[in-house]
C-alpha cells in the first residue's frame, strides 16, 4: 500500500491515523519505505506523521541539522500539534534531539534508533565514488545485518543521489554539520521518557553508541536487537513495533 504525500503551505508530509501524534524523522537516505511497517502498526491508535524532510531543496547555507530543525518546528506550529511523540532513524534522531531541546514542553516522548548526535561512521573519504553502482550497493548492504534488506530500489536512490551534483553537495554539508553538532554535552537535558532501539550489528553508529545516549540520558531505556543493523524498524519490523508499543502504552498511562 502506498502511503499517500500531502502537499501545502511549502510542506509535504504524511499523515494517517488519529490519537497522539507519533511524529517520524527519515535520514539522509530513504523515507517512507524506511518507515512502512511503523506507518501501519501506529496508525490504528496514533496519528503517524512523517514530515517529508527538504534534504535538497534548501539553500546550502541552511541545509544543517538545526536548518531541518527548524523546519520540524515551522511544521509543527503550521499543523497546530499540542505535544508529540517524536521517533528519529539515523540524522533523524540527530534532528528529533535538538528538537526535543528546544521545545521541552511540546514532547511527550522521545525514540531514537541508530541516531547520530555522539558519533557515526560515514560512507567514508572515498564518498561519493560516481558511476560506480557495485560500490554503490555495498555502501547500502554496510547499513543493515542482512544485505538482502538493500533492495535495488534503495541502492537505485543511493546511486541517483550520488550522481546529481547538487544532491551530493548538500549531502556532504548535511554530514559536516552533523559531525559539528556533537550533542555530548546537551543530551543529559532531556527529561522527557526516552526509548533507545539499536541495532546489535550496527556499524554506523555501534551499540556503543546506544549504550553512551542511555548514560548521558536521563529517564532513558536502552534495549538491542541482535541480528540488525542501522535501521531496526526496516530490517526487524515486528520486534521493534513490540518495544515500542509497550514503551508508548507506559509513556500514556503515566
Amino acid at each position: 500500500m502506498d502511503h499517500t504525500i500531502t502537499e501545502e503551505n511549502g510542506f509535504k508530509y504524511v499523515e494517517e491515523g488519529e490519537g497522539n501524534v507519533l511524529m517520524l524523522l527519515h535520514g539522509l537516505f530513504g523515507a517512507l519505505s524506511n518507515f512502512y511497517d511503523i506507518i501501519e502498526h501506529f496508525k490504528l491508535t496514533h496519528k503517524v506523521v512523517i514530515p517529508i524532510l527538504p534534504l535538497y531543496e534548501l539553500p546550502v547555507e541552511e541545509t544543517t541539522v538545526m536548518g531541518y530543525v527548524n523546519y520540524v518546528e515551522r511544521f509543527v506550529a503550521y499543523k497546530k500539534y499540542d505535544k508529540v511523540i517524536v521517533l528519529g532513524n539515523s540524522l533523524g534522531g540527530h534532528i528529533a534531539l535538538l528538537y526535543a531541546l528546544k521545545n521541552a514542553e511540546k514532547i511527550n516522548a522521545v525514540v531514537l534508533t541508530g541516531s547520530s548526535g555522539l558519533f557515526e561512521s560515514a560512507m567514508g573519504d572515498s564518498y561519493p565514488k560516481r558511476g560506480d553502482y557495485e560500490y554503490i550497493k555495498r555502501k547500502t548492504e554496510v547499513t543493515f545485518y542482512d544485505p538482502k534488506h538493500a533492495t535495488k530500489e534503495l541502492v537505485d536512490e543511493l546511486f541517483d543521489i550520488v550522481n546529481d551534483r547538487n544532491k551530493v553537495i548538500r549531502v556532504l554539508a548535511t554530514a559536516k554539520s552533523a559531525i559539528r553538532q556533537n550533542l555530548g554535552e546537551e543530551v543529559g537535558k532531556i527529561t522527557s521518557p526516552t526509548l533507545l532501539i539499536w541495532g546489535n550489528n550496527d556499524t554506523i553508529t555501534p551499540p556503543f553508541v546506544g549504550e553512551e545516549f542511555h548514560k548521558l540520558i536521563p529517564n532513558s531505556k536502552l534495549i538491542f536487537i541482535d541480528k540488525c543493523g542501522h535501521a531496526p524498524m526496516m530490517e526487524q519490523p515486528e520486534e521493534f513495533n513490540k518495544h515500542l508499543e509497550t514503551f508508548l502504552k507506559e509513556v500514556a498511562s503515566n
